[in-house]
């Protein structure tokens, strides 16, 4: 299958559920976003990295970077493979000099892991397909609200279905129109929402 290149775009509070974190990712030369529903902790521990703040002890994704260096073991690349019922599902690609392995994680501790790694962040062009939202407009990297993190969800989800948010009552060119000002204000995971609303009811 074909691989797809991404950057982290943003992150942002999430708007739909509390203590939880909106992951954006971006594909590279590419106007499609991935947005994805992480914790508290793993959307910190990204932040933390990306701002290049040193926390007084090592949190547990900078352990995991110092082990796998003592033992001489690199994380190539990350791979998020399979979207299932709102879950994606990641792997790291570990290199020892010797043997290339893959090891599963969880899409957010793989993104932490990655940004300590300089590790190159893919997924597959279904995922994209299915999960992913088209932008116009320039990229930006935003983080707020990191002194409310709270708990962490159990799970990386694509965010909450739009039916559950109120958009239940819109008409679908009212959806439409709701989408392209989500897109136009760089709103993700509102854009997300609304998106899954429309694919459920053109299914039905």
């Amino acid at each position: 299958m074909k691989k797809v290149k991404l950057d982290i775009v943003g992150l942002s509070y999430s708007q739909t559920q509390s203590g939880a974190y909106a992951l954006v990712l971006g594909e590279v030369n590419g106007r499609r976003r991935l947005p994805i529903i992480i914790g508290a902790f793993e959307a910190q521990a990204i932040a933390i990295e990306i701002e290049k703040m040193t926390p007084s002890r090592p949190l547990t994704h900078d352990l995991f970077k110092s082990m796998a260096d003592t033992f001489h073991i690199n994380i190539q690349e990350i791979i998020i493979y399979n979207l299932v019922d709102g879950v994606f599902y990641a792997k790291l690609m570990c290199n020892d000099g010797k043997n290339i392995r893959e090891i599963d994680a969880r899409t957010s501790d793989a993104i932490a892991l990655a940004v300590r790694f300089n590790a190159v962040i893919y997924t597959y062009e279904f995922i994209l397909a299915s999960a992913g939202i088209v932008i116009e407009g320039n990229d930006f990297l935003f983080l707020e609200n990191m002194d409310s993190i709270a708990k962490e969800p159990d799970a990386d989800t694509v965010p909450t279905s739009g039916k559950q948010q109120g958009f239940g009552d819109f008409t679908t060119e009212e959806l439409q129109q709701k989408l392209q000002e989500a897109i136009a204000d760089e709103a993700y995971e509102k854009a997300a929402r609304l998106r899954d609303e429309l694919n459920k009811r053109g299914q039905s």
